[in-house]
C-alpha cells in the first residue's frame, strides 16, 4: 500500500467516524471560527483544569480535511499542557506548510495531513481547529 493511500484512508476514516464530536454540558472553553473562503466552520470545546487540557470536543461542518483535522487534533491534545498543546499547533502549521516535522506515537495521525502541503487552498481547511485551539489558550 502506497504512503498517501493509507494517509487518504486515515482522514476519511476520521472524517465519517469523528472523535470527540459533540460538546459539552457546563462550563468549558468555548471557541467559534470559520474559514469564510470555503465555509468550514467550527466551535471547539476545551475542558481546562490547571493549564491543562483535560478534554476536547468540537462541532461544525466542513470539508473532510477540516472536519478530519479537528478529530485529529482533539484527540492529540488531551492531557497536554497549554505550552505542549500550542507546540504541537505550532508544528501542525509547519508540516502543512511543506515542513519535516514528527508527531510522537498517540499523535502520528496527524502526519496524515501532510499532504495538505502541495494544495496551498487548503492549508486554511487543515489549519481551522488547529487555530481554535490557539485561540482557545492564549484568551
Amino acid at each position: 500500500m502506497q504512503l498517501d493511500d493509507l494517509y487518504r484512508r486515515v482522514i476519511m476514516d476520521h472524517y465519517k467516524q469523528p472523535r470527540n464530536r459533540g460538546l459539552f454540558e457546563g462550563d468549558a472553553v468555548t471557541i467559534d471560527l470559520n474559514n469564510p473562503t470555503c465555509g468550514d466552520r467550527i466551535s471547539l470545546q476545551l475542558k481546562v483544569e490547571g493549564g491543562i487540557v483535560q478534554d476536547a470536543r468540537f462541532t461544525g461542518e466542513g470539508c473532510s480535511i477540516s472536519m478530519s483535522s479537528a478529530s485529529m487534533m482533539t484527540q492529540a491534545v488531551k492531557g497536554k499542557t497549554f505550552e505542549e498543546a500550542l507546540e504541537m499547533a505550532d508544528k501542525f502549521s509547519a508540516m502543512v506548510k511543506g515542513e519535516e516535522v514528527t508527531f510522537e506515537d498517540e499523535a502520528e495521525d496527524i502526519e496524515a495531513l501532510s499532504g495538505v502541503s502541495k494544495f496551498p487552498a487548503r492549508i486554511k481547511c487543515a489549519t481551522l481547529a488547529w487555530n481554535a485551539l490557539r485561540k482557545g489558550i492564549e484568551s
